[in-house]
């Protein structure tokens, strides 16, 4: 579980985050919305430490994590992972290298080990005779599922996903929302996925928060979204409905 209590994050003058208080549950697909400009990605990138909060409480379990120092954060990341908009893969790696990276980084593990270790990530989602590929031979789907891979490497409590399916077309999307609630459900992880696309929501929202102005506007799951009348949440899903018919013109 993850839980934040009444986090505010600031830039300078600028109030980017406002009194925003939220669990997010085991075993769950966890999905934080809103339009771009709400201060969804501050609040994801808060949760991870990428931005110290100005106010309030972030917890991972029993622990809090915001006031933890440099070491004990470092400790708590290895039971994060991170899925970064974009893959985030590294262009002079290979494809198995990318995976075992985090493995060199934070275990003590052989390197028959780490091999053994990443091609079962690989394996788990379907990646296979790609090892010595490099992401730029890869098509962007397959760039998704190696940087999954990469993020369970350590098999992770926790896992954070930023716009998940960004630049992805609808089918792919479809299957990467499936392999991460797929993952989330077969280890119990706490999932939170910061995304804008409502075939995610409907698909797999387990639990939804939408941010608007920097504040938490309402909370739900995919089987009551349609049927709010928060006017913000409508206006947000009517738009985001109307862009993803358009894009598909």
């Amino acid at each position: 579980m993850i839980e934040v209590k009444n986090v505010y994050k600031s830039f300078g003058q600028k109030e980017v985050l406002h009194d925003i208080s939220a669990v997010f549950d085991v075993g769950k697909t966890n999905l934080i919305i809103g339009q771009s400009g709400s201060g969804k990605t501050v609040l994801l990138k808060s949760i991870v430490g990428l931005h110290d909060i100005t106010a309030g409480e972030i917890w991972y379990g029993n622990t809090r994590f915001d006031t933890l120092n440099f070491h004990d954060k470092k400790w708590l990341r290895r039971k994060i992972g991170m899925l970064f908009q974009g893959s985030a893969l590294f262009d002079f790696a290979t494809v198995i290298q990318n995976v075992m990276f985090p493995l060199e980084m934070f275990t003590n593990m052989t390197k028959e080990e780490r091999i053994d270790r990443a091609n079962f990530c690989l394996k788990r989602v379907n990646i296979l005779n790609a090892n010595d590929l490099y992401p730029s031979e890869i098509s962007g789907g397959m760039q998704k599922r190696v940087a999954i891979a990469r993020a369970i490497a350590l098999n992770p409590e926790y896992l954070l996903c930023d716009e998940p399916n960004s630049g992805l077309d609808p089918l792919t999307s479809i299957l990467i929302d499936d392999l991460i609630r797929e993952i989330t459900e077969e280890y119990q992880m706490t999932t939170i996925i910061n995304t804008h696309d409502m075939n995610s929501v409907m698909g797999i929202g387990d639990k939804i928060v939408f941010i608007y102005n920097g504040q938490k506007w309402w909370e739900g799951n995919k089987d009551i979204i349609l049927q709010s009348d928060n006017k913000e949440l409508n206006d947000f899903v009517f738009a985001s409905k109307m862009a993803q018919t358009l894009k598909r013109l």
